[in-house]
């Protein structure tokens, strides 16, 4: 687990550096300086960009991690490399014709309701090519576990860039539609950023020749597709819906909460990065019970980490909607039901990684397949009826069946079990820390409150875990800070 800890805690770092700067993007700059209408248009262009990135990837960004092990010299690297690469355009071209020839019978379908996205459309597909080949590039540095710059890109540059094309809008040097376009070149920015770093870790030679097992690598990257778009739509479908109900201005409602709650699953981004190709090699070389082992660590070091961040949300979440306009306040229930959903995933530790690298990814596939149907008609049922509440409750229901689903799979099929008894003792701690500090408030400014009350927390929070010993790799990383404060020798 060293490699892992050491990468997931820079990982990590990077991630929250980067939500710290898309929290003041999100929660103050873009309801402040775009207004409610082109935050809400935002909002769905990214969303429906991310739930089509799948396909402009062709899943090879998976393919390479899974399989790039299986190839021993590096003539035969090459071959396979080259073969992802282009292995994407067998989606890219058809959809950019259809999208070409139909582009008016699509735009007009999904504005009806709001007939500002109609204009808008076409740049959904370019801007989920750039996310595609951004995450491409990003699995080729990661099959040689230099992880820690491309997340740097990912959480960092991206929301920086971002930041700078809203003060060009705040101090009137672009108008918001401009804003609108600019991020196309934005995450064509960051794909090309990810580009030059992996020709720097180690240089793309092109071999065209089919690797010897394209077949499967054809099969898998196939079934990807649908496991990654399964995955993002169960993520941002209810966005997209919102923008085919109600008003577009929910949108911007909805992804201020949705963010918040995010926050929660950031140690899991962080720790995925470098556990990916862990697990892929662990299953490659059939190593049962070090990839067991791994399953309980990821599982209760995240549960030990996440259980934190979602403590300082809601013991936070009033103080922090007092900051925000009165219009976006509705959004608190969002949050809580939201985050429950993100912290249920996080206790399943690398169990994607396991999954999509195991004989079985096609069964849960097509369970996932149910699901997005479900998804959709609980979306179709509750967001007319409850706005965006209803968008929160029909992603809560499916999120959840989905990721008991796999977690069920994996126990049954696999014989692999992440939890423990520290599993229940995380629980309860973090149930008595919630009832310790929701009620008790501060009659200070809302920053200073939540300041106060999350220094509070956490001090108990990681005194309780470290003295119970629920995780050891948690232990072993706060004996470290405490050894580097001088606190302890």
């Amino acid at each position: 687990m060293g490699i892992v800890i050491n990468q997931s805690i820079k990982n990590t770092v990077i991630t929250y550096i980067g939500f710290v700067i898309g929290a003041a993007n999100t929660l103050f700059m873009y309801p402040k300086f775009l207004g409610e209408t082109y935050y809400g248009l935002t909002g769905y262009l990214l969303s429906s960009a991310n739930i089509i990135m799948p396909l402009m990837a062709f899943g090879v960004h998976n393919t390479l991690i899974k399989y790039f092990t299986h190839y021993k010299t590096e003539k035969e690297k090459e071959e396979f490399l080259t073969f992802v690469l282009f292995l994407p355009f067998l989606l890219i071209i058809p959809m950019f014709l259809f999208g070409t020839f139909g582009y008016s019978a699509v735009a007009s379908f999904l504005s009806r309701k709001n007939p500002i996205i109609f204009d808008y459309v076409w740049q959904i597909p370019v801007i989920g090519l750039c996310m595609g080949y951004f995450e491409i590039f990003y699995a080729w540095v990661k099959v040689h576990m230099q992880s820690v710059f491309g997340s740097f890109i990912k959480e960092i540059a991206l929301r920086i860039l971002i930041t700078v094309f809203l003060f060009a809008v705040y101090f009137k040097w672009i108008s918001p539609l401009m804003f609108i376009n600019a991020l196309m070149g934005i995450y064509l920015a960051t794909m090309l950023l990810m580009l030059f770093y992996a020709f720097k870790v180690k240089p793309i030679v092109f071999r065209f020749r089919l690797p010897a097992n394209s077949r499967a690598v054809l099969v898998y990257s196939s079934f990807i597709i649908l496991s990654g778009s399964i995955a993002n739509m169960l993520l941002d479908i209810d966005k997209n819906m919102i923008g085919q109900y109600i008003a577009i201005e929910n949108i911007a409602y909805y992804s201020v909460a949705i963010f918040i709650a995010t926050v929660i699953s950031v140690p899991s981004r962080a720790m995925h990065q470098i556990t990916y190709p862990i697990t892929a090699k662990l299953m490659t070389e059939n190593k049962h019970e070090e990839l067991n082992d791994l399953y309980k660590k990821t599982s209760i070091s995240l549960q030990v980490v996440g259980g934190l961040v979602f403590l300082g949300i809601l013991v936070n979440i009033n103080e922090l909607y007092t900051m925000l306009p009165q219009n976006y306040r509705g959004g608190i229930f969002v949050v809580f039901v939201i985050g429950l959903s993100k912290y249920f995933d996080l206790l399943l530790g690398n169990n994607n990684a396991i999954i999509f690298n195991s004989r079985y990814y096609r069964a849960v596939l097509f369970l996932g397949l149910l699901l997005v149907f479900l998804t959709i008609s609980l979306n179709m049922f509750f967001i007319p009826r409850m706005g965006i509440e209803g968008a929160a409750i029909a992603t809560l229901i499916s999120i959840t069946l989905y990721s008991l689903a796999k977690l069920l799979f994996v126990v049954m099929r696999m014989k692999l079990f992440p939890f423990s008894r520290n599993t229940l003792y995380s629980f309860g701690i973090s149930l008595f820390c919630f009832f310790a500090f929701y009620y008790w408030d501060f009659p200070f400014h809302p920053v200073i409150s939540i300041g106060m009350k999350s220094v509070l927390i956490t001090i108990v929070y990681l005194y309780l875990n470290y003295f119970f010993k629920i995780s050891e790799d948690i232990n072993m990383v706060l004996l470290k800070a405490l050894k580097m404060a001088k606190l302890i020798k």
